[in-house]
């Protein structure tokens, strides 16, 4: 099955959902509302136990595509300007990323940036090699963490080192998040997709009706609280992209240096 850029194969009640964008498979709009779909459509499948989200490429997500970015904001409805965290169609489609109702784990590899930081923490679990890469690197763009980043980070590894992260932009490698608990086991480039689809299957062999409850439960309100922080971090995101140490952040980073902020 394809959805846009998502291929979806089953096999042993798992769900393979493989984002074909390689090989950074940067995100946008439309590459998340085709997830949502995939997604909506594994829930409603009763062969479907527990999904694995992969990625082709060398990175499992590098962040967003900030052209499509900037032609979302050109589709903004004058309700959206007035009200900027109201209507952000990227966010309205992350959330139903989080109203999954079946166990989803993630196979990382490379770097998963930013948004796509926010991506990779929306599964229920991660299987990562060494080399992953993961960093929410906002404010060394003048900018803030958003994909409910600040909701969801902080309950895996604690407000502590999520406060580290999101105020150096400091990035950590795959046995750095499986210490600190980020991820959930280590593989290796070479078993990473085999690991995953084995975890998964892990889950998949009990009893389905019991997955779905004891699932409902552990996330239960997630999705709610997930859509009241994205419209706050999407208030501030529009309030800080007008500043002018976003645009020389956005500069800094592009040229590989230390950013020039001014605080204005």
């Amino acid at each position: 099955m394809q959805f846009g850029d998502i291929e979806v194969s089953i096999e042993n009640n798992v769900a393979l959902l493989e984002m074909q964008r390689p090989p950074n498979n940067f995100f946008d709009t439309e590459l998340i509302i085709a997830m949502g779909d995939a997604f909506e459509a594994m829930d409603e499948d009763n062969d479907v136990r527990a999904l694995v989200l992969a990625a082709q490429g060398k990175h499992f997500c590098a962040g967003a595509n900030f052209a499509s970015r900037e032609r979302d904001a050109n589709r903004d409805t004058p309700q959206q300007r007035l009200d900027p965290g109201k209507g952000n169609p990227l966010y309205a489609a992350a959330v139903r990323l989080f109203e999954c109702k079946k166990p989803v784990i993630a196979a990382i590899q490379g770097a998963a940036v930013g948004g796509g930081f926010g991506l990779a923490v929306m599964p229920d679990f991660r299987i990562v090699t060494p080399e992953a890469r993961f960093t929410a690197n906002f404010v060394k763009l003048g900018f803030h963490p958003g994909f409910g980043l600040t909701y969801t980070l902080p309950r895996i590894i604690g407000i502590q080192k999520a406060q580290q992260m999101f105020l150096t932009g400091e990035r950590i490698d795959g046995e750095t998040a499986y210490a600190w608990g980020l991820a959930d086991r280590l593989s290796t480039l070479e078993n990473l997709r085999a690991d995953a689809l084995s975890f998964a299957g892990e889950i998949a062999e009990n009893a389905p009706l019991a997955i779905l409850s004891v699932r409902a439960t552990m996330r239960v309100g997630t999705a709610d609280a997930v859509k009241t922080q994205t419209d706050h971090e999407n208030r501030e995101q529009y309030r800080l992209q007008q500043t002018e140490d976003h645009k020389e952040g956005v500069k800094a980073v592009a040229e590989r240096r230390v950013g020039n902020f001014q605080g204005r």
